[in-house]
């Protein structure tokens, strides 16, 4: 999912890599971290903004939450770093959050949505 909110033409949000080898192993490891009020993955409820993976093999994630006073925003970053570090050729794993753009339910994927029952 490459979400791309925009404001006179310049993305809110920045591409991900997706040409690296390494994109969908990290995309994998995202989809086997929960929100744990909502029982869909992150990388699938839109919360994973930008998986940037240099050619040194260094992984940095921009990510949010569904709300700012979610009660694991503190611990959510640890446990996607936790899910991608082991991956065979990731170098380094850095997870950063962001509030901006807000998260919304138009962000989720259509599995997500299915899931949850809005489809």
């Amino acid at each position: 999912m490459n979400t791309e909110a925009k404001i006179e033409g310049a993305p809110l949000i920045r591409p991900s890599t997706t040409d690296h080898p390494l994109y969908d192993s990290v995309v994998d490891a995202c989809r086997t971290v929960f929100d744990p009020e909502i029982p869909v993955n992150i990388y699938d409820l839109g919360l994973v903004y930008t998986i940037e993976i240099t050619a040194e093999n260094a992984v940095d994630i921009t990510m949010t939450l569904t709300a700012p006073g979610c009660p694991v925003a503190g611990e959510m970053p640890g446990w996607v770093a936790d899910a991608v570090e082991p991956l065979a050729g990731v170098k380094q794993v850095e997870v950063h959050m962001t509030f901006d753009p807000p998260w919304g339910m138009d962000m989720m994927s259509d599995e997500a949505r299915l899931e949850l029952g809005f489809m």
